[in-house]
């Protein structure tokens, strides 16, 4: 997959063989990616991770979404995290691994995809506006710290 308005941008699906690709992108995460949590995520069913790579392989953004699903509203898509490395912002490729992610929400037969995004943070708002999401009004994430 390559993207639209990032010249010699390449999206790569990873799957359970790709974990030490993603050890290596640590850097676009919050914390540092390990191989046993790699490992997981990518062999758990209806997990999805997209990395964004230069031509030469180095990973510059990403986004990761799970398949949820409910006995009486089917199967959707929650885009669980979208990051871009600074460098490479508002060049297409937060837009391009969104569309991207819902094409394969499309393919699993998931009825429609969502994400929570803080109020302030207008990049993030721009771009899911920018593929076709719409905002919830009214709408508060609730947290438990189960830890």
């Amino acid at each position: 997959m390559d993207a639209d308005n990032a010249p010699n941008i390449t999206l790569r699906r990873l799957g359970p063989h790709d974990a030490g690709r993603l050890t290596a992108a640590s850097d676009l995460f919050d914390a540092p990616v390990t191989e046993a949590g790699a490992r997981e995520f990518l062999t758990k069913p209806g997990h999805h991770l997209l990395l964004a790579e230069t031509a030469d392989g180095r990973a510059i953004g990403f986004v990761s979404g799970v398949e949820t699903a409910h006995p009486d509203k089917g199967t959707e898509m929650f885009l669980y995290e979208l990051a871009v490395d600074e460098g490479w912002r508002r060049r297409g490729v937060a837009s391009h691994l969104v569309n991207a992610l819902a094409e394969i929400a499309r393919e699993a037969g998931c009825y429609g995809m969502w994400t929570a995004a803080d109020r302030d943070n207008e990049a993030a708002l721009a771009t899911y506006r920018s593929t076709g999401a719409r905002l919830e009004p009214g709408t508060t994430v609730v947290v438990y710290d189960l830890a």
